[in-house]
């Protein structure tokens, strides 16, 4: 009894020292960030998951080992909530392979491109593809952009061998959950 006594005054100063910091550092504590944004939104992540696009990908096409789940859920940064479905694969073909698979398959299921000549860069690199889909009164963007060492280092994930004999991409759906107008990042 003692020990789960000590526990909860032990989990009640964290909590009071968490919120502490989040109002002297500007920051949400995080009963707050849950509470304010992304209660409510399993249903929509769910939407999101739903989406053919995210199991789709070209022939030859990998998912590399540590990336196997689908990842989706709601986040929320700086006040804004955003809900996301992703996955992560491995082609060792061309990029344009990646550009011309999911053009196709995001124009089957009524994506619209968000850009003009999307798809390259000013060096003819592959710079990533953007479309949006309007549901009702909100709109969701489709993101397929190549990975960097930045990025997955940013995510604090480490990159298995499968990286090194191909380009590794991924293919996100993203909502603002508010249902403002969501867009591809850049």
């Amino acid at each position: 009894m003692a020990l789960h006594t000590g526990t909860g005054r032990c989990a009640a100063l964290l909590s009071t020292v968490a919120v502490a910091a989040g109002v002297l550092t500007g920051c949400q504590s995080i009963a707050d960030a849950s509470a304010s944004g992304c209660d409510g939104t399993e249903s929509r992540v769910e939407k999101l998951e739903s989406y053919g696009v995210l199991g789709s990908r070209p022939e030859g096409a990998i998912v590399p080992k540590g990336f196997e789940k689908l990842e989706s859920d709601c986040w929320q940064d700086s006040g804004d909530a955003q809900l996301y479905a992703s996955r992560t694969y491995v082609l060792r073909g061309d990029k344009a392979e990646v550009a011309a698979h999911y053009r196709t398959v995001a124009e089957q299921e009524g994506w619209k491109p968000a850009r003009p000549d999307q798809g390259s860069s000013n060096d003819g690199q592959f710079a990533g593809l953007c479309f949006t889909r309007a549901e009702g009164d909100r709109a969701t963007a489709l993101d397929v952009y190549f990975l960097t060492k930045e990025i997955l280092e940013a995510e604090e994930r480490k990159p298995g061998p499968e990286f090194g004999s191909g380009s590794g991409y991924r293919v996100e759906i993203t909502a603002a959950a508010d249902g403002s107008p969501a867009d591809c990042s850049d």
